[in-house]
């Protein structure tokens, strides 16, 4: 968890802040530009603008200024008041969240209580089919696994609004960094009249949102306009009077937009131009590091890669140390783990991997996959599916030639657009598929449970009793040193069964023109509100 209050105190968690706002910082005598319109590259057009309904950065990062939850982040991740203003528990079980009284709908409509107890119902309720359900059941809000399997109905579920003011959560077992999981997408409040109208509720004109953003305007991969909603409880510091998001897929395009003056800030930029962008335009390109990463999962449930040899010998054969420091070179560590290194409350054991050198282990790998039955007699063959990108392309013929070269595998590389992509890793129709996972929270729970068998965020359909028992033994633990432990023994199993194939950790890549001020570039979880930026005179 990041910045962990909750150890701070014993027997009562109270936090109130409601004299903080996270907004535009400005320092005294900073002259400003007349002109306060920011343009914002994101990878790709929204999936959904329904927080419910969103699967990736491309739509959280917009979701977040139309929307806000009960806690947000600060500039380096610790939790400042949103639409709560204080949070308290006496067990870490039931948690009662104070609501501010000035909070407002876009169309002045007040924030209450029974707003989130409908949203939170809503995201479990298995007729919403959201992909991110399983994190209530993950945050243990009582009765969410059971509301997700069909089991019991959305009314059950563990929250209560005691009045139009007050929330409490009842949860199923004691969890210290539940006030960090509110921060999510995943828990902002949608508002019942608007979702009910049709479903082109989340249209320009037409979505209801309590963010610092209305949507003003949306060309479907062109553009999506925000302007300031006046409504928002703390607009008067609001600095920013119109946000654009530009959907570009392709690093290169958004990187010649931006040095052409179209974007202020980029989501990534080509890894091969990092050295020279550093001698064009010092003071403009950013790679600190980020709670992310980025791996290949295989299918364990049909094909070739259903047989763990062949995911063993496959993972076994990604030279992680040339991918992060050649292939990449901006920064990136070998991934190791599927826990990054900067994760709160995780102190990493060597896997074997980092212990041997990349030639013990392809001769390992060989043995494995012959051992599976393919040789050069009879070479395996497998799709690699990635979506459209040229770092993924870059990285995924790195790979595929690294299978090639020490296993002769004939690998068919296939790139789909986002959205297809998507329908694709959902149906199982890939046999390894490109995946990145950046946590909702910092704990290792929001990396390790996405391969618990029942999470809906779980790509290869990997199913382990033992790795199961594991992560729900973790969350019970009494004791940080405990729940380490446990977090390295799933850490062996992943490495042992290769589900997946972490490849390298993230660092948060992005060009931010210099007259942008207020982007918290160092969250390791690239929480970054529009609100909180402005431009400077230029």
């Amino acid at each position: 968890m990041k910045h962990p209050v909750s150890l701070l105190c014993t027997a009562l968690w109270l936090c109130g802040l409601s004299s903080f706002s996270q907004a535009a910082d400005v320092p005294p005598g900073t002259a400003l530009a007349p002109k306060q319109e920011l343009v914002r590259h994101i990878k790709d057009e929204p999936a959904s603008l329904d927080p419910a309904k969103a699967v990736g950065l491309p739509e959280i990062q917009v979701i977040r200024d139309l929307f806000e939850g009960l806690v947000n982040q600060d500039e380096k991740g610790g939790l400042v008041p949103g639409v709560a203003t204080k949070w308290q528990t006496n067990d870490n079980r039931i948690w009662t969240f104070t609501l501010r009284d000035d909070a407002r709908w876009s169309d002045g409509s007040p924030v209450t209580a029974q707003d989130f107890v409908y949203s939170w119902q809503r995201l479990v309720d298995p007729k919403t089919l959201s992909p991110f359900a399983w994190f209530a059941a993950l945050a243990g809000i009582n009765n969410a696994q059971q509301i997700i399997d069909g089991k019991a109905q959305p009314a059950t579920l563990g929250v209560t609004a005691v009045d139009a003011h007050t929330l409490r959560v009842q949860l199923d077992k004691p969890l210290p960094w539940f006030a960090n999981l509110t921060a999510s997408f995943a828990f902002y409040p949608v508002q019942k009249a608007n979702v009910e109208s049709g479903k082109e509720w989340t249209r320009a004109g037409a979505l209801v949102g309590n963010g610092a953003w209305v949507l003003q305007d949306r060309v479907v991969n062109e553009k999506l306009v925000l302007i300031p909603n006046t409504n928002y409880w703390d607009n008067a510091k609001t600095v920013l009077k119109k946000v654009t998001f530009i959907p570009i897929n392709q690093e290169s395009s958004a990187t010649k937009r931006y040095l052409a003056g179209d974007i202020d800030i980029t989501e990534s930029f080509p890894k091969n131009m990092y050295q020279k962008l550093l001698k064009e335009i010092p003071g403009q390109v950013y790679t600190p590091p980020q709670l992310g990463t980025y791996y290949y999962a295989f299918n364990t449930q049909k094909g070739p890669t259903a047989d763990a040899r062949v995911r063993l010998a496959l993972s076994m054969t990604i030279d992680r140390r040339i991918m992060a420091e050649k292939v990449l070179g901006t920064g990136e560590k070998p991934a190791w783990h599927f826990t990054p290194d900067v994760t709160a409350g995780f102190t990493p054991e060597a896997s074997p991997f980092e212990q041997q050198s990349q030639e013990e282990l392809n001769a390992q790998a060989k043995t494995l996959l012959q051992a599976a039955g393919y040789g050069p007699q009879r070479p395996l063959k497998l799709t690699l599916l990635y979506n459209t990108s040229e770092n993924h392309q870059k990285i995924a013929i790195a790979i595929a030639s690294m299978w090639k070269k020490n296993l002769g595998v004939d690998v068919k590389l296939q790139n789909q657009e986002w959205k297809t992509y998507i329908d694709s890793r959902n149906t199982g129709n890939f046999d390894v598929i490109r995946a990145s996972w950046v946590g909702d929270y910092n704990e290792p729970s929001t990396f390790l449970s996405l391969l618990t068998s029942t999470h809906t965020g779980n790509i290869s359909r990997f199913s382990d009793p033992a790795y199961d028992k594991i992560m729900k033994q973790a969350a019970m633990e009494p004791t940080a040193e405990a729940r380490n432990a446990d977090y390295n023994a799933a850490e062996k199993i992943i490495t042992e069964k290769a589900p997946i194939a972490p490849i390298y950790q993230y660092t948060n890549g992005r060009l931010i023109k210099p007259w942008v001020k207020g982007y918290p570039i160092n969250n390791a979880e690239d929480v970054a509100y529009s609100r909180t930026m402005y431009i400077i005179k230029h």
